[in-house]
């Protein structure tokens, strides 16, 4: 199942907290939702499941969630680890949210032993610590067996064993054919994740695309070499319109190129070469560097 968003806005006052959004969140991958804090991100979640007033529309297969005649079996939200009945059990508030598409007390037992809850099934989850709150959270996305997740930050206060669980969970989720969207902070897990990302800054977007295309936008991908003689090599290169940076005592950013042109190169300047790799921008540099003027603050500014 598809999802299009498409034209999403809302605002706070004066403030535009969601800006003419369109992105596509395609069946059969894993689709991550990336912005800095205050980009909107939650804001535009909410929009999509119609828990907020605001403009533009999100199709689920071409059709209005309220359309479809259950909802929870379209769609498996997780926006918040803590709503919860404070009395209820974890077993009991699986019951209830199972209730409008008429889930089974077998499928509720199969669903906590799925997220590694079923030994405290009959506790009350006002106890639970946050990474135990958020297994409950995705136990109920998950109950009504929906086509698509929407999950906002469903891997905070998780340690590292069950954010690796919930990585292979979700790929293997979305390798069923279903659309999975899912937002977070941590990009280098993202990057492990997610197939494609929507990025979002200030409401807006940034790019709907695969990770590589993301990354492919960095600066900081280039290419190292190093060899006996910089000078000579990085005359030759900037004669050639090519952007070199010194690095080091022996070495050159070579920015634009590939290890073949830059190989080619040396062996014109005469040049001996000691090393020659291609280095890739990480999710986390790209993103950083994209969204920088959209950061609430600066490193080591003044409070």
């Amino acid at each position: 199942m598809t999802i299009e968003a498409v034209g999403l806005s809302k605002r706070y006052g004066s403030v535009l907290a969601v800006d003419a959004l369109t992105f596509t969140v395609p069946r059969g991958v894993v689709t991550g939702f990336l912005g800095p804090n205050g980009a909107g991100k939650s804001t535009a979640m909410r929009l999509m499941l119609d828990l907020d007033r605001g403009e533009g529309r999100t199709a689920f297969d071409g059709k209005l969630l309220k359309e479809h005649r259950h909802a929870s079996r379209v769609v498996g939200a997780h926006l918040d680890a803590k709503v919860f009945h404070p009395q209820r059990t974890a077993r009991n508030h699986l019951r209830m949210v199972g209730s409008d598409a008429g889930i089974s007390n077998a499928r509720v037992d199969e669903v906590l032993n799925l997220v590694g809850l079923d030994s405290v099934a009959r506790k009350r989850p006002k106890t639970f610590s946050l990474g135990m709150s958020q297994r409950l959270a995705l136990a109920g996305a998950v109950l009504a067996d929906p086509m698509c997740l929407m999950l906002d930050e469903p891997a905070n206060g998780l340690d590292p064993q069950s954010i690796q669980w919930l990585r292979e969970f979700l790929r293997h989720y979305a390798s069923q054919g279903r659309s999975v969207l899912v937002s977070s902070h941590l990009l280098s897990e993202m990057q492990l994740m997610a197939d494609r990302i929507v990025v979002i800054a200030k409401g807006k977007l940034i790019t709907d695309g695969t990770v590589e295309e993301f990354v492919s936008m960095s600066t900081r991908n280039d290419v190292l070499v190093r060899c006996d003689r910089p000078d000579a090599l990085v005359e030759l290169l900037r004669a050639e319109g090519v952007t070199a940076v010194a690095e080091g005592p022996d070495g050159l950013a070579v920015i634009g190129e590939s290890t073949d042109r830059v190989g080619e190169a040396a062996f014109r300047a005469g040049v001996v070469v000691r090393e020659l790799v291609s280095r890739r921008a990480s999710l986390e540099e790209a993103f950083l560097e994209l969204t920088s003027d959209a950061q609430g603050f600066a490193a080591g500014g003044q409070l």
